[in-house]
Parts: structure tokens; C-alpha cells; sequence
């Protein structure tokens, strides 16, 4: 999944507009303009796309953070240069509050059945022995699964 992607899906989830957009990178300390959110949330095959990298992608999920659970004291984390499936996936979770069981709900709400144990390999760190990467179908059914918790609700 590209970045474009996972954005386009947690705007349409939430129902974010344009200017809500725009505050949740605020949060994390950084300014975008409405036409690079455009430009970003745009299908691949239109001329205007523009490709959001990953450091836009890591203070968007920062501010999204510092949105849904207010922002910490003292500095705020340093912007990951490079994500993952299994950072994006991290953030997520902490940003909307989930506990493991919450997360294999959202799984079950997009037919998708993934164990307690696989789960947690997800969020361990890449030096331990059981960590395991994140592919694409994962995250792609926790999004789908976010979508139709959380369109229901807003609807």
C-alpha cells in the first residue's frame, strides 16, 4: 500500500475534510497547503498526484496522534524517515486507543481472521526473534475494518 493509499482511506473513515486535514498536520508542526492535500489524495492515474513521502506520511499519523489523544509534553517524536507497514500499523493503534482485542474485532468486521499471537508480532521490534512484517492484505483489512466501524458511527 502506498502512503496515498492509507491516507485517502483514514480521511474517507473519519470523514475528514480538507481543512481537518490540514489541522492534523498542524498538530504534529507542520504546515501543508489544501493543493499538496489534494495533489496526495488524488488516484495515481491523474497528472496532478504527487507521491506523499514517508516523513509527510509520519507527521500526519503523529498529528492524527496528538488528535485523538491530545499532544504529549515536552518534544514531540522525531519523524521517522522511512515507515512501515508495521509503523503505520503501530501508530494507528496508539492513535485510535486499540487494545489487541479491539484490532482482531476490526480484522473480523473486514472477514479477516488473523490469531492473538500473529498480531503481536506485528508491534515488536525488528531485532526480536518473533517479530513479523506487515504485508499489505493486513493493513489494508484493519483499514477496511476502521472504515466500517467508524463510517457507521459518523453516519
Amino acid at each position: 500500500m502506498t502512503n496515498n493509499d492509507i491516507l485517502r482511506r483514514i480521511r474517507y473513515a473519519f470523514d475528514f475534510n480538507d481543512s481537518k486535514m490540514m489541522a492534523i498536520f498542524a498538530l504534529a508542526d507542520v504546515e501543508v497547503s489544501r493543493e499538496e492535500i489534494s495533489d496526495w489524495l488524488k488516484k495515481d492515474d491523474d497528472p496532478a498526484y504527487k507521491a506523499c513521502r514517508d516523513p509527510q506520511m509520519a507527521s500526519f499519523l503523529n498529528g492524527l496522534i496528538n488528535d485523538k489523544r491530545g499532544k504529549r509534553e515536552g518534544a514531540q517524536p522525531e519523524l521517522e524517515q522511512k515507515l512501515s507497514n508495521n509503523i503505520i500499523f503501530k501508530k494507528l493503534k496508539i492513535a485510535l486507543n486499540l487494545k489487541d482485542d479491539d484490532i482482531l474485532e476490526l480484522l473480523a468486521l473486514a472477514d479477516f481472521d488473523l490469531g492473538k499471537h500473529e498480531l503481536s508480532a506485528f508491534f515488536r521490534k525488528a531485532s526480536h526473534k518473533n517479530y513479523r512484517e506487515c504485508k499489505d492484505q493486513v493493513l489494508r483489512n484493519f483499514l477496511q475494518g476502521v472504515q466500517l466501524k467508524h463510517r457507521d458511527e459518523n453516519n
